[in-house]
């Protein structure tokens, strides 16, 4: 991992992102791309070309002071930090901007377990995440240290989960920490038998590490919803992060259809990784 990106907006969750992304940055000598992007929004399309770009002129010169305000801080001290303010039409371009910066990873803040309500509807972190071809990690308070031993990462071990798979197991290795894979067994839905599940795994192991060393670690977890089953081992182990795939702009993952991934996030009091299948 060499580049993280970190969208800014001045608030305190945005600070909460930006100190995690220090933590990790002094580990391995991580760059630190901060970015702050002003929007252009549809009622300035109308205004005369000369006024807009006055406006954006603007806006751009009082972004780049705030940010020298935002980050003289002496955590960000001897960490390579690069500032960028973008102005953008749709929130999607940040993509096309972890595209060109060559970023292994976005880190965002958010607001914590009493709701997350801009996790999900229609805030800057939902588009983010949904947008987003690289990992998102959302922070949703102010870590001491960046110190994610146990990660856990629920699979239903389907062919279209491996990729997610693997790039969660290589981003925890980069956290320096251990990957809990569990399979949520629900007694309403796709219940399945010991057996039925331990074939899952194995087939699921040979393909995406080509051997079943791994099938010792695999957890088998039984509760009454896939969400509970998730937040109450999350809670037994200890585990520091929490880990989800999903289908990107199409909405929710495929692992957690409906509102799991969103019931997961709204009462998790861990950050969250999301990796896109």
């Amino acid at each position: 991992m060499k580049t993280i990106i970190v969208p800014i907006d001045f608030s305190e969750y945005s600070e909460y992102a930006l100190k995690a992304a220090a933590l990790l940055a002094k580990k391995d000598e991580i760059e630190i791309i901060a970015l702050h992007m002003l929007e252009i929004n549809a009622d300035s399309l109308s205004e005369s070309p000369i006024y807009a770009q006055e406006r954006t002129v603007f806006l751009y010169e009082i972004a780049k002071k705030r940010f020298r305000t935002f980050l003289d801080k002496a955590y960000l001290k001897d960490i390579k930090v690069t500032p960028i303010v973008k102005h953008y039409k749709i929130f999607s371009e940040i993509n096309e901007i972890a595209k060109e910066e060559n970023a292994d990873l976005i880190i965002m803040g958010s607001h914590g377990s009493s709701g997350l309500k801009e996790f999900f509807v229609g805030s800057n972190t939902e588009k983010v995440i949904r947008f987003a071809d690289i990992p998102v990690l959302v922070i949703k308070k102010d870590l001491v240290d960046f110190n994610f031993k146990d990660t856990v990462f629920a699979t239903d071990f389907s062919e279209s989960a491996i990729d997610a798979y693997v790039r969660a197991k290589s981003i925890i290795e980069d956290f320096k920490g251990k990957m809990h894979v569990i399979y949520v067994n629900t007694p309403y839905q796709d219940f399945k038998t010991t057996s039925e599940m331990e074939n899952l795994a194995v087939e699921f192991l040979q393909k995406a590490e080509g051997s079943i060393d791994r099938l010792k670690d695999i957890k088998f977890v039984s509760d009454r919803s896939v969400e509970n089953g998730i937040l109450n081992f999350a809670n037994t182990l200890g585990a520091d992060l929490i880990a989800v795939s999903t289908h990107g702009r199409k909405g929710l993952s495929h692992l957690f259809m409906g509102s799991i991934s969103e019931d997961i996030a709204n009462h998790s009091t861990l950050p969250i990784l999301t990796i896109k299948l």
